[in-house]
């Protein structure tokens, strides 16, 4: 087989992963979501997880972070606010805004879920050497940082 043959059959075969991973992972993102709450779905967990993260974070920065625009955001964090998993209050900064945190329910319910969802990877990759899952962590990353750049 010619080096070309060859680097294009593995581009077919990370193309067809990567598919399948992303297509998984959109499922696997609801039922974490369901986890967090029975009434969320889609990307409720993620967006939990983001605000996390932050601690208390501006709602446009959190649609700038999922790449989607004001009214989506607000539609999404009002779910989470009238289900007590979110506070939002004004930005002393820049009183137009909000900021955003997850309440003590909200972040005890995320904590249990990203719990379970640890377990679920330590159960999965449990058989790999460290060296390998620490090297697979390296390699999502750098692609995790190609993607970025599509995004910008």
């Amino acid at each position: 087989m010619s080096d070309d043959a060859a680097a294009e059959e593995a581009f077919l075969a990370v193309e067809r992963e990567v598919a399948l991973l992303f297509r998984r992972g959109r499922a696997r993102a609801a039922d974490m979501s369901r986890l967090v709450h029975p009434q969320l779905e889609g990307v409720a967990y993620s967006m939990m997880a983001f605000i996390e993260a932050a601690g208390r974070v501006r709602m446009t920065d959190i649609g700038l972070h999922f790449g989607v625009g004001k009214a989506t955001i607000s539609r999404q964090i009002k779910v989470l606010e009238t289900l007590g998993l979110v506070a939002r209050e004004v930005d002393p900064l820049d009183r137009r805004s909000s900021l955003v945190s997850l309440t003590e329910d909200g972040a005890a319910r995320f904590l249990r879920a990203k719990g379970q969802r640890m377990a679920q990877f330590r159960a999965l990759l449990g058989t790999w050497e460290t060296a390998d899952v620490q090297q697979f962590g390296e390699l999502l990353e750098r692609f995790n940082a190609l993607t970025a750049a599509l995004d910008a």
